[in-house]
């Protein structure tokens, strides 16, 4: 319990967060029919009574508890985050997403537990990946390549890629000034010819 939940051991600390739940509402039930006779002076009047009475609020506070904070920690399994994405959604070099981690519910799942059903419930290290990187649902794409057939004009290879455009004028704009000669006549002209406008100067003239 006193230690840091991370890729090592979140496995772990679900699986914690479950038998600590099932045996507190177990406690709680095998305890329910002594607290029921407790309160209707079905036991003898000994100081097991209170024990039963302690037992039984202890097992059904604790239950109660576990209860929520598993509850939150199967949602975030299911949505492949940590408590840091919750608060923080990630950044990506093309934006923010707060899902960018989420593969679906099967494989989010997968992600924590592994893929061998078996190992699941038991206390056995099966989690994938290695810690240091783990996939996303983003389709990173290169900004110097079209991301349409060559048969489709520059305008609709820029608005598909997922690069902003403002970083991408900034980063090409020496490009810009270093070609006096380059022109918006120009620019027009290359965007008949198939296959060889350039995605940054075109998106830099018609902004």
């Amino acid at each position: 319990v006193n230690n840091c939940v991370g890729f090592s051991n979140y496995k772990f600390f679900l699986l914690f967060l479950a038998y600590s739940l099932l045996y507190c509402l177990f406690i709680a039930a095998t305890d329910l029919q002594y607290f029921i006779k407790f309160w209707t002076n079905g036991l003898p009047d000994t100081q097991a009574k209170f024990h039963i009475m302690f037992l039984f609020f202890a097992a059904a506070m604790f239950s109660v508890s576990l209860s929520s904070l598993f509850g939150y920690h199967c949602w975030l399994v299911s949505k492949n985050k940590s408590t840091l994405e919750v608060f923080r959604a990630p950044i990506f070099r093309h934006r923010t997403d707060k899902n960018g981690f989420s593969l679906g519910f099967s494989k989010n799942l997968r992600q924590v537990f592994g893929d061998e059903k078996k190992y699941w419930l038991l206390p056995v290290f099966s989690s994938l990946g290695d810690g240091c990187s783990f996939p996303t649902c983003l389709v990173n794409q290169d900004p110097e390549q079209a991301s349409t057939p060559g048969g489709l004009n520059s305008t609709s290879k820029n608005e598909n890629h997922l690069f902003p455009a403002k970083p991408l004028r900034d980063s090409q704009s020496h490009l810009l000034t270093d070609t006096p000669s380059w022109s918006e006549t120009s620019a027009k002209a290359e965007k008949g010819k198939v296959g060889m406008s350039n995605p940054a100067l075109t998106m830099e003239n018609e902004t």
